[in-house]
């Protein structure tokens, strides 16, 4: 369990604070909207009303005692280059980000993030792959040239063993886990055997999935 410091609640950090919880963290949440705050009073540890770009706001927060800082907002960039680089100020051990464009992600990681989001970016990324090749369930980037994909298993594959397939070796292509009936199976051996209504999570070079499975 860790200790996590929410600032904006907008539509963005209501779904982290509601994850958050689904996970048991400790949540402090904090947004200038009296409203935005009520909304999440369910699902965090404690919230404040407050402008985080108040440096003595901040400070009585105690942001160097949390585990980690998320920046959510979403509305106003100056606010949110101003909270991020104040909690870096005030000796928050890790600071995220959320930014909506390359630029905005430049700034806010020479003023104090260590790590950024694009919310919109990658579900726009999640949703062009998933939904215009019709085998490929699930996405996950990972970096810029890695992710994992949930895909249905090939046609050409049922029947056959993992070492029979051996993407491993003629791609560079990891497969972490079967999925079957609904039911997650990590345990994989060479002699893993793929039978129709399968699906496989495999992990590698994105373009290297993208030529094996041809999405």
């Amino acid at each position: 369990m860790k200790s996590v410091l929410l600032i904006g609640l907008g539509r963005f950090g209501r779904h982290v604070a509601v994850k958050l919880d689904q996970m048991h963290h400790e949540i402090m949440a904090v947004d200038k909207n009296e409203d935005r705050v009520n909304a999440v009073l369910p699902y965090v540890t404690n919230a404040q009303i407050g402008d985080a770009t108040n440096e003595e706001f901040m400070e009585s927060l105690g942001v160097n005692n949390f585990d980690v800082c998320i920046v959510a907002i979403g509305d106003d960039f100056q606010s949110s280059l101003e909270t991020t680089s104040l909690l870096k100020d005030l000796g928050a051990r890790n600071v995220v980000s959320r930014a909506a464009r390359d630029v905005h992600a430049k700034f806010l990681l020479r003023n104090g993030a260590d790590e950024i989001v694009y919310p919109e970016k990658q579900v726009a990324y999640w949703t062009a792959i998933r939904y215009t090749a019709d085998h490929v369930l699930d996405y996950i980037e990972l970096d810029d040239d890695h992710a994992i994909y949930e895909i249905s298993v090939p046609e050409k594959w049922i029947g056959k063993t993992v070492e029979q397939v051996d993407v491993r070796r003629k791609h560079g292509i990891n497969i972490m886990a079967i999925k079957r009936s609904g039911v997650m199976n990590m345990n994989i051996t060479p002699g893993t055997r793929f039978l129709s209504g399968d699906t496989v999570f495999v992990l590698g070079n994105t373009k290297d999935i993208q030529r094996c499975f041809h999405i």
